[in-house]
């Protein structure tokens, strides 16, 4: 499967975005294309690539599992002009998912992946998502979670040695002495 982790389409503007960081009244992305960052609103409407589908006669297919299958046809290379006429964008699209609903997905929505796909490969951001099974997952974060446990108790142990005063002086935290009595 291709990896669209952080990777948006912004409803009413052109081309994708990747998503940078997070503003106080919405999210910072940056454009695949020309690498303007922008602010873009917390009302705007987003989709994350990752989370579309395309309807089938079975179940629906994510849009990555497409785009992987466009890949392997292609071999990394460009796929068909999203502005070809209708038939060769259907014949071109049955090609790569023959099981795909006819009546449900309509010839925008080929030439919108079809758009999407050449953008994200003339960027270089056509990247595979690496094959790392379950178990090396988890053994990752539970040496990750171990190694912070031990460094909490490294600091724990320097904080308290620091904490002493000198003998007869009281702390007082937080406390302005204005020495009026």
């Amino acid at each position: 499967m291709i990896d669209l982790t952080g990777i948006i389409a912004i409803s009413g503007q052109p081309g994708l975005y990747k998503v940078v960081a997070q503003s106080k009244n919405g999210i910072i992305v940056e454009g695949l294309a020309d690498k303007k960052r922008t602010s873009i609103s917390s009302t705007a409407k987003v989709s994350s690539l990752e989370d579309i589908s395309m309807f089938t006669t079975g179940e629906d297919k994510p849009v990555s599992e497409i785009m992987k299958s466009i890949f392997d046809k292609e071999n990394g290379g460009a796929c068909i002009d999203a502005k070809s006429d209708d038939k060769a964008v259907a014949a071109y699209f049955e090609a790569v998912l023959p099981e795909y609903d006819k009546e449900r997905v309509y010839t925008s929505n080929m030439r919108k992946l079809f758009a999407w796909y050449n953008g994200l490969q003339s960027t270089g951001n056509l990247k595979l998502k690496s094959e790392e099974t379950k178990d090396e997952a988890t053994e990752k974060i539970v040496k990750a979670a171990t190694e912070k446990k031990a460094a909490v108790k490294k600091t724990a142990t320097k904080d308290t040695a620091k904490a002493k005063t000198s003998t007869g002086v009281k702390k007082t935290a937080g406390v302005r002495k204005t020495g009026v009595a």
